[in-house]
């Protein structure tokens, strides 16, 4: 059995021109939401660079480029689901994954659940396999200003048998 671990990594900025989307959650009321060519979902975004990186497939700018108007407001959702099918199709299963959002401009502890379960459900793994915990940064640098949101993750994935 072979096990293999990436990480990822996306911030946006946060603009009032936009819903929040934030782990495939639409984040209701909040007045902000995030810029970039599709939903910015920094959540969803993470979590396919470290599927994408665990699988050694590239990155998420290497398979949807935000320059190609395909993706131009592309849910979250999809990339995850496509992701999930091209790790699959490289002949590995997730293990699980797990992530922390950086964010000072709307309070997440309730909505975490939810958005483990959406991006689980995203993937086509138990909500069991998703962790997604948040942070603040009390008013320090660009996340703590409210300029921006960010989110790391890290994904496990794993080949059984003997194929390197």
């Amino acid at each position: 059995m072979m096990i293999r671990v990436g990480i990822g990594y996306d911030v946006h900025r946060v603009t009032k021109d936009r819903d929040l989307v934030l782990g495939c959650v639409r984040i209701e009321h909040t007045g902000v939401g995030l810029e970039g060519h599709s939903d910015a979902d920094v959540v969803a975004h993470a979590v396919c660079d470290a599927l994408l990186g665990a699988a050694a497939l590239g990155d998420i700018g290497e398979h949807f480029p935000d320059t190609d108007a395909r993706y131009r407001g592309y849910p979250g959702r999809d990339f995850l689901a496509r992701v999930s099918a091209m790790v699959l199709e490289a002949g590995f299963t997730i293990v699980n994954v797990d992530c922390v959002v950086m964010c000072d401009v709307v309070t997440l502890g309730a909505r975490k659940q939810a958005m483990a379960a959406a991006v689980a459900s995203a993937l086509g793994v138990d909500a069991g396999r998703v962790g997604v915990k948040a942070t603040t940064f009390e008013g320090r640098g660009a996340v703590g200003r409210g300029e921006v949101i960010a989110c790391e993750a890290v994904a496990c994935i794993e080949r059984g048998g003997d194929t390197p």
